[in-house]
């Protein structure tokens, strides 16, 4: 039955939605990546000595962030199309009366497993992104105890 199938296809298509947003997020954040790096990049050749230093470093957290966000992108718009095929799979079971459960099913934790890996690969982008945010001590004017 076609609306048998329809109530099928409404999980993969709320994690279609739930992708839409997360690309939306990443490529936000790509956007800001881009831009700080481009700041540095200006920077570069104006900085010698220890600021060109901490310039030089943080023109490779840059690079790297920039390359964690593609990666997971890359992911999770690899999740979506298997997200699609899932769904546009159990519409041709239907139509076709042939037994797919086992490829959709297949293709469907192929799609969650891209999805995940693609969340892990933005919290590995966020920690690069902590750690490059780190306030200097002396700039915290802690006494001897650290508070």
């Amino acid at each position: 039955m076609i609306a048998q199938t329809i109530q099928l296809s409404l999980a993969p298509v709320f994690v279609l939605v739930a992708l839409g947003h997360i690309l939306n997020t990443l490529s936000a954040r790509l956007s800001r990546v881009v831009d700080r790096s481009r700041e540095l990049v200006e920077h570069h050749q104006a900085t010698s000595g220890k600021e060109h230093a901490e310039v030089v470093w943080q023109i490779r957290l840059t690079d790297k962030r920039i390359a964690l966000i593609g990666q997971s992108i890359r992911a999770m718009v690899l999740s979506g199309l298997c997200t699609g095929a899932t769904v546009a799979i159990l519409f041709l079971e239907e139509i076709a009366g042939v037994d797919l459960q086992n490829v959709a099913g297949a293709i469907f934790l192929i799609a969650i497993g891209l999805l995940m890996w693609g969340l892990i690969l933005f919290l590995r982008e966020t920690q690069v992104a902590a750690s490059s945010l780190r306030v200097p001590r002396e700039l915290l004017e802690l006494d001897e105890e650290g508070e």
